[in-house]
């Protein structure tokens, strides 16, 4: 097989091209015009950071995609789905709350903010996943599958439980729906807090399989019943169901590279990783820390496998910031991802994704 060719630019600027200016032109020197845009739904599938967090990608960043999608003729919006933990973008209220205050409004990046799968998480199309090992329908939100285009923008960074944040994590997981989410991270079925349950019996209304019963003012879901569609969780108002959160490691990175493939597969893609501020754990933290290796560059590709790859690889050939966690790890690895979160390994994410025909993990690094 050819390799996948990975564009790249580092972070140094000239008096005549700042940051912007030079993704701009990565972008383009990687082929994003081979896309026809014309009068076509895109959307760019983002992360707009966790409240709290200081890690996550500016939106100069965003607003230079839009710009060039519009350049091409195409109407772009920003996008990602709703959380199944609880935090600020649980629902879409709090979700374009907590993408405003971070500076993701449209007067800052030139188009909308869409939340793909509705105000509560249960806004889904179930997109039938060809050759899936564990996914047979994958739950995606439904704005994100009404798009004719996709263009996954990354900040690439460390993860407990899949290693790393690149494109395959920001399609596979944040494309899913709150159903979806609960299916890649879960073997089990949600489970009742009784402490947080007022039994208002929004649960029962919204369950199509009467599991869910309440009794004396308390919620239980009866798992011989459950199908485990998560819509439970969403309408919730006080997150009082809650996730099983029970899925090997191995199987959740697998699980989100067949997601990733029911978001991707017959329609045009491209996706664009930024190497900055490479925190050890994922944006849906409300806080981050020191970065674990300097900043690296900006990656753009037509291929996400090779990307993530690319990215990885440029990672570990970085010195160790000092302070970091990752200084304060064993350096047993050999690997700075498994180095910060041994208990899982990215590659099988990898492996499983070119497995499924995503893409290639052999690249040509081209530097502009």
């Amino acid at each position: 097989m050819e390799k996948s060719k990975v564009y790249f630019t580092d972070m140094h600027t000239t008096m005549k091209e700042n940051l912007q200016q030079k993704l701009s032109r990565l972008i383009k020197t990687a082929g994003i015009g081979e896309i026809d845009f014309d009068k076509k739904y895109t959307s760019i599938k983002i992360h707009f950071g966790e409240p709290g967090n200081l890690a996550y990608l500016r939106p100069n960043f965003a607003k230079t995609v839009v710009d060039i999608v519009k350049e091409l003729g195409g109407k772009p919006f920003l996008t990602d789905c709703n959380t199944l933990y609880v935090g600020g973008r649980k629902n879409a209220l709090d979700h374009l709350d907590s993408a405003y205050v971070n500076g993701y409004s449209p007067f800052s990046t030139g188009c909308h903010v869409l939340i793909g799968d509705g105000l509560k998480g249960t806004d889904e199309v179930l997109v039938p996943v060809e050759g899936g090992e564990y996914i047979k329908e994958a739950k995606i939100g439904h704005a994100i599958m009404d798009a004719d285009i996709l263009i996954s923008l990354n900040h690439f960074k460390g993860h407990e439980l899949t290693g790393f944040g690149g494109a395959i994590k920001n399609i596979g997981m944040g494309c899913g729906s709150r159903a979806g989410k609960m299916e890649m991270h879960s073997s089990g079925k949600p489970r009742v807090s009784h402490e947080q349950c007022i039994g208002c019996a929004m649960c029962t209304k919204i369950c199509a399989h009467s599991a869910i019963t309440v009794s004396e003012s308390k919620a239980s879901i009866d798992h011989s019943k459950c199908v485990g569609c998560g819509r439970c969780i969403g309408v919730c108002p006080t997150s009082a169901i809650m996730a099983a959160w029970d899925e090997s490691n191995d199987i959740l990175n697998k699980k989100m590279a067949e997601y990733t493939w029911a978001v991707l597969h017959e329609r045009p893609h491209f996706h664009i990783s930024l190497v900055i501020d490479v925190s050890p754990f994922c944006d849906c933290h409300a806080e981050n820390d020191v970065p674990i290796v300097p900043n690296v560059g900006m990656f753009a590709s037509f291929d996400p496998v090779a990307l993530d790859v690319a990215c990885a690889d440029a990672v570990n050939r970085q010195p160790v910031m000092a302070g970091s966690l990752l200084e304060k790890s064993a350096h047993t690895h050999h690997d700075h991802f498994t180095d910060i979160g041994p208990n899982t390994d990215w590659k099988v994410c990898i492996d499983h994704a070119v497995k499924m025909g995503l893409g290639n993990k052999e690249y040509e690094l081209i530097t502009i």
